[in-house]
């Protein structure tokens, strides 16, 4: 588990840099999800499937109700690794994930980063993304990222970046 402070910590607007990173080191970031947050995201991103936003008809379907949409819970993932691990300064590269179990309004994802990979000479790693309901995992998949180094990719003094 990483600490709250990562070593870069004399930049707060930064998270760990490249030459922080071990494998195994992880990360976690939970939420529940409200009914308000479905709303919203549906409104967002325009996926307005009734099995998300209709009770009568999402309780006829297969799930007996209605799911959170996959891409709000796989969404999650980007929040680990945007402020815990790495955390800010890091870019997505690619993220695959597989759904194994739908997700409930009012249910707690909780999302597990886990570095399994690091390339130093490209400042690349790889993290492990595992998002959770209790003990059902409901999404898992593997995410790549860049991550700044120290040396390289700081700027100078506050002068830009």
């Amino acid at each position: 588990m990483v600490s709250q402070t990562p070593p870069s910590a004399d930049d707060p607007l930064h998270g760990y840099y490249m030459e922080d990173l071990e494998v195994g080191m992880s990360a976690v970031y939970g939420r529940t999800i409200a009914e308000g947050d479905v709303s919203l995201f549906a409104g967002l991103c325009g996926d307005d499937n009734p099995l998300h936003v209709h009770e009568e008809f999402a309780s006829r379907s297969r799930f007996e109700g209605r799911v959170v949409h996959g891409a709000h819970t796989a969404s999650l993932i980007s929040a680990v690794i945007g402020t815990r691990l790495p955390g800010p300064g890091a870019i997505y590269l690619s993220q695959n994930s597989r759904f194994k179990a739908p997700v409930r309004i009012g249910d707690t994802v909780n999302v597990r980063a886990t570095v399994t990979e690091v390339d130093r000479g490209r400042n690349r790693a790889t993290i492990s993304t595992v998002c959770s309901v209790g003990e059902t995992v409901v999404i898992d998949g593997e995410a790549r990222v860049w991550v700044p180094s120290r040396d390289r990719d700081r700027p100078e003094n506050g002068s830009g970046a």
